[in-house]
């Protein structure tokens, strides 16, 4: 028999009733996870997506373990870079390390176009073979955003403080406009061609423009992501924007089109409120907690979902991924309370 398709996350981005507070966690699929790990001792993580069939077992496995209300592909938000051009490797221990820098106008004029049926096919028959076969719960799909990919493909790898990606910005005004306009143009394809395989909702991870003021994300970065995000809302399906340290962007991101707004753990959801947010705001347990002890875990998620519950829609998750070391009955038991719990 069937399970019936739960669509809890999706009634919830689009601001409507729902039985309870839906919940998922960014990096849910795989980090933490034994049969992960088994896999991780075979495969890189750029092999795995490689292949459907595996990368579909991943990306499900936390839906069958932790019951949670949606399930994230299983991929990195460098998978479309390589075919425009630009040399990938995920480096244990560092992440993304980039082979060929941005230190020019040229170089933003050599990267390529994404054609994304043909160069990373194996990404929408994985999407394909989850839901049309595998998933009783809406497939997230996602891509990273301009100003965060830029910031890899200009610093070379992950930093603290952007200071190479920040300086080319402002001392290559038009390099920098032609860099976004490529990358938000391989963005919009990319995510479109994620919905048309399958995926229910997207999330736009902006995962590190918290590094710039709002004067900045204003002028430099604003008009491209109002381009992404109008774009994917003609495929009428909901929009998330999250990131990390970003709670002083909050009101920049609340004038996008987007239907979700991601929190980290730094501003309550209270605060957001209070601020004007009136979008369907998630998070936002700091990971870190996922360590302490349960009555701790339990505290802080209650606090959680009363400040959601009081307003209008809230979709539980973790203000930022979860990590290696966290164990998975912890998140199994979580899910199950934050269920429990908004169900009275």
């Amino acid at each position: 028999m069937t399970k019936a398709f739960n669509d809890t996350f999706l009634k919830a981005a689009r601001g409507e009733k729902t039985t309870h507070t839906p919940v998922w966690y960014m990096r849910q699929a795989g980090r933490s996870q034994p049969e992960y790990r088994k896999l991780k001792e075979k495969y890189s993580l750029f092999e795995i997506t490689h292949q459907p069939e595996l990368c579909a077992y991943v990306t499900r496995l936390p839906v069958e373990q932790y019951n949670v209300d949606a399930a994230i592909l299983y991929k990195d938000i460098m998978t479309p870079l390589p075919a425009i051009g630009v040399g990938v490797e995920i480096k244990a221990g560092i992440g993304p390390v980039i082979d060929n820098p941005i230190r020019s106008h040229q170089d933003v004029e050599r990267l390529g176009e994404l054609n994304p049926e043909e160069d990373v096919p194996y990404v929408f028959e994985t999407i394909k073979l989850l839901t049309t076969e595998q998933l009783s719960v809406p497939l997230i799909g996602f891509a990273g955003a301009p100003f965060t990919l830029a910031s890899y493909m200009i610093e070379g790898g992950p930093s603290k403080n952007y200071h190479k990606t920040k300086a080319f910005m402002h001392a290559e005004p038009a390099a920098w406009q032609l860099l976004m306009d490529k990358l938000g143009t391989m963005t919009i394809d990319y995510v479109k061609a994620q919905i048309r395989a399958g995926a229910k909702a997207v999330q736009i991870f902006d995962s590190w423009v918290g590094a710039l003021n709002v004067a900045d994300y204003r002028k430099f970065i604003k008009p491209t992501m109002e381009r992404i995000i109008s774009s994917i809302k003609e495929e009428n399906v909901p929009v998330t924007l999250f990131g990390v340290g970003a709670s002083h962007l909050l009101l920049e991101w609340n004038d996008l089109p987007v239907d979700v707004l991601g929190l980290d753990w730094r501003m309550e959801i209270n605060e957001a409120r209070k601020l004007g947010i009136t979008k369907t705001l998630q998070g936002n347990l700091d990971p870190s907690l996922l360590l302490a002890p349960w009555e701790l875990i339990e505290k802080r998620a209650t606090e959680i979902l009363d400040q959601g519950l009081a307003q209008p829609s809230h979709i539980f998750n973790l203000g930022h991924g979860v990590f290696p070391e966290v164990n998975p009955d912890t998140l199994k038991r979580l899910t199950a309370f934050v269920h429990e719990y908004t169900s009275k």
